[in-house]
């Protein structure tokens, strides 16, 4: 690396440990600086990051335009409240059961949808998408159809007369802190991977990836239920979070705003869906007390961001951050005028 890329790298890390710390003590910090509202809402935008997180994988990494991680999504969400209401099951095996549907529908929907790129992959996932949104909505002695399912939380942990759950804050939120951070660390790992630079071989050139031993398909199928798994554990982190599964999350605008968030913060990225999806769920929450149109500065901003920053905003941040760190022998001079007589 060059000497501007270490001073970034540096920097870069001060600013996530800084974000870690930060993110530690939420639920102390934010009530005395703001409102203990505000601690639910950062619960929200770590698990709506994580399912954006699912979206930049297809996106970002392996270059497919998926309009279906809402199908995940809502499986993940499903299958946690289908579990606990219908099943009877505790807190661990609705929270399996969630994130295996969203995987099995995933390998299904995959084996059909990553035979097709471009516009074609992303128009097939919207079809599943649609199929199994009216499904949800039409069984209603399964699903609650229009009204979802309501359920009661069980204890997550239990030893002896002492309980934990969702009904306590303070536990809620470091749950949901610690399974998204295990998940994008992991996601870390894969990125990072060789099957990693096979995901990325695949976006850039699929034709010389398969010339030089790649299976294509399979490496496709791959990123496609890895994606449905971060797009489950969202799912049912948010069926816990809510206390119910609903079918209006398994639309495709839910998706589209997935990659909204994901173009925004940052495609290719590990952390742009994190920084997209928190612009974006601050906006809604501040704004949205104001004016019922909220939706239109998002759409501008989004608007803007792809003009003015096509990296995404950690695309900015690391050009702006290369320019600024980079030696002064390294800069371009700046142009001179030349008068001629």
């Amino acid at each position: 690396m060059t000497p501007s890329t270490n001073r970034r790298v540096w920097i870069e890390r001060v600013v996530m440990l800084v974000s870690a710390v930060f993110l530690l003590t939420v639920p102390w910090t934010v009530p005395m600086l703001i409102n203990s509202f505000w601690v639910s809402v950062i619960a929200e935008i770590l698990i709506w990051s994580l399912f954006a997180a699912s979206t930049n994988l297809l996106f970002g990494y392996v270059g497919l335009l998926s309009f279906g991680q809402a199908l995940f999504f809502g499986f993940g969400m499903y299958g946690v409240g289908i579990g606990i209401d219908h099943l009877g099951l505790s807190f661990w095996p609705a929270f399996g059961l969630g994130i295996f549907a969203s995987m099995a529908m995933a390998l299904i929907a995959g084996i059909f949808a990553v035979r097709l790129t471009w516009h074609y992959f992303a128009i097939i996932t919207v079809v599943f998408s649609l199929i199994f949104y009216f499904l949800a909505v039409s069984m209603k002695w399964l699903t609650g159809g229009d009204d979802g399912i309501n359920f009661v939380l069980p204890p997550t942990f239990s030893f002896g007369s002492a309980q934990w759950s969702f009904a306590d804050p303070n536990f809620q939120y470091f749950f949901i802190l610690a399974t998204v951070a295990i998940c994008f660390y992991l996601m870390h790992l894969v990125i990072g991977s060789s099957l990693g630079k096979a995901f990325m071989a695949v976006r850039e050139n699929d034709v010389r990836a398969s010339l030089v031993g790649l299976n294509v398909y399979l490496v496709r199928l791959t990123a496609f239920v890895m994606a449905g798994f971060l797009a489950g554990v969202a799912g049912a982190l948010f069926a816990f979070f809510g206390r119910y599964a609903s079918a209006s999350y398994m639309f495709y605008h839910v998706s589209g705003e997935g990659l909204v968030w994901t173009i925004v913060g940052g495609a290719g990225t590990l952390f742009g869906p994190v920084v997209g999806t928190t612009l974006f769920i601050i906006i809604r929450e501040v704004v949205s007390t104001h004016w019922e149109h909220h939706s239109l500065i998002v759409g501008v901003l989004a608007i803007l961001a792809v003009i003015l920053a096509p990296k995404g905003i950690v695309g900015l941040w690391r050009d702006g951050l290369d320019r600024i760190t980079a030696p002064r022998m390294d800069r371009p001079a700046p142009a001179k005028l030349r008068i001629e007589s």
